[in-house]
């Protein structure tokens, strides 16, 4: 049996810059903003082709959000990149004002997010920010999944920018999606089709969902995977019908579980009349993760396929 994690993996920051580069190309109001973070926002390319249009404020993420929303009133689209950690948690203040409330077209793209600074330790996990950010009004939350994903982000808001935090993954992922599956905005995509209960992942929460569902195939359970590829807008109508359509619903996500993807898929099944359609749990992280490698955190809060396939199993009751 292959699974998903077993096909050919792609660092979806590549994906990233490759095709900021292609969109300047013709785009000449295309900007790239940073943190003193060339290389590891993977800006290297953009700087050669365009130092023009990189600017780099240094370690100093609230400037750079202000610097960000001044270019975006002036008419420019700036891609505003920073490691996920710094880039949420010390300015946090200038995306609340200066881009949600004052609804600037800012990209703000999120690289390195999740745990994938793992030997870096707590001060380097970025797993707070949709906590900190799905409260924001008028700021959209988009996580690829892959490297196709990733590049459609980019397309899309480039071509209609709107205040925006883009997720973009380091460690190296597979393709859950193909080249020409549809990316609008604030829907969910159903990765894989099944009856007896619905795993939703988000970014790198996906290919492990689909590892898990085929495990579940396994024991003889129809597993529905969506991939939740927007956090805000987030798509109701979609899980809606996956809670009236299966039995259970289990959520994945590389981010703590207070304020994320499971977060807002309980508070919406919790607020329909008559209470929740089925049970649900979350899958994700819990408390200040500690200093080890990605793969060590991922098993250590149990966002595994194994896990989510178990969790699935005990809300279905299944022996």
């Amino acid at each position: 049996m292959t699974t998903i994690t077993q096909l050919p993996t792609y660092d979806n920051r590549m994906a990233f810059a490759d095709t900021l580069i292609e969109l300047a190309a013709s785009n000449p109001k295309i900007l790239a903003v940073c943190n003193d973070s060339v290389g590891s926002s993977n800006l290297v390319g953009f700087r050669d082709r365009y130092p023009e249009r990189l600017i780099n404020v240094g370690i100093a993420e609230q400037d750079m959000v202000g610097v960000g929303a001044g270019l975006a009133s002036s008419g420019f689209i700036p891609f505003v990149c920073g490691a996920g950690p710094f880039l949420t948690g010390r300015a946090l203040e200038q995306i609340k004002a200066d881009v949600a409330y004052s609804q600037h077209k800012v990209v703000l793209c999120s690289m390195s997010p999740g745990m994938a600074y793992g030997e870096l330790g707590p001060t380097h996990h970025s797993i707070e920010d949709y906590s900190w950010l799905r409260p924001l009004g008028g700021l959209d939350i988009a996580v690829p999944a892959d490297r196709h994903q990733t590049r459609q982000a980019l397309e899309s808001l480039a071509g209609d920018p709107r205040p925006t935090y883009l997720r973009i993954g380091r460690y190296k992922v597979p393709d859950v999606t193909d080249p020409d599956t549809a990316w609008e905005r604030g829907r969910m995509i159903t990765a894989r089709e099944g009856d007896d209960v619905t795993l939703i992942g988000i970014g790198t929460g996906v290919s492990i969902a689909l590892d898990a569902a085929e495990a579940l195939a396994g024991q003889g359970i129809s597993a529905r995977v969506l991939n939740a590829a927007w956090l805000a807008p987030f798509d109701e109508a979609s899980l809606l019908r996956a809670a009236r359509e299966t039995r259970a619903i289990v959520t994945v996500e590389e981010a703590h579980v207070a304020g994320g993807l499971g977060a807002a898929v309980a508070s919406v099944l919790a607020q329909q009349p008559g209470g929740s359609p089925c049970p649900m749990r979350m899958i994700g992280v819990t408390g200040f993760a500690p200093t080890g490698s990605t793969s060590m955190l991922l098993e250590y809060f149990g966002i595994t396929a194994a896990d989510v396939a178990r969790v699935a199993t005990e809300l279905l009751d299944v022996p």
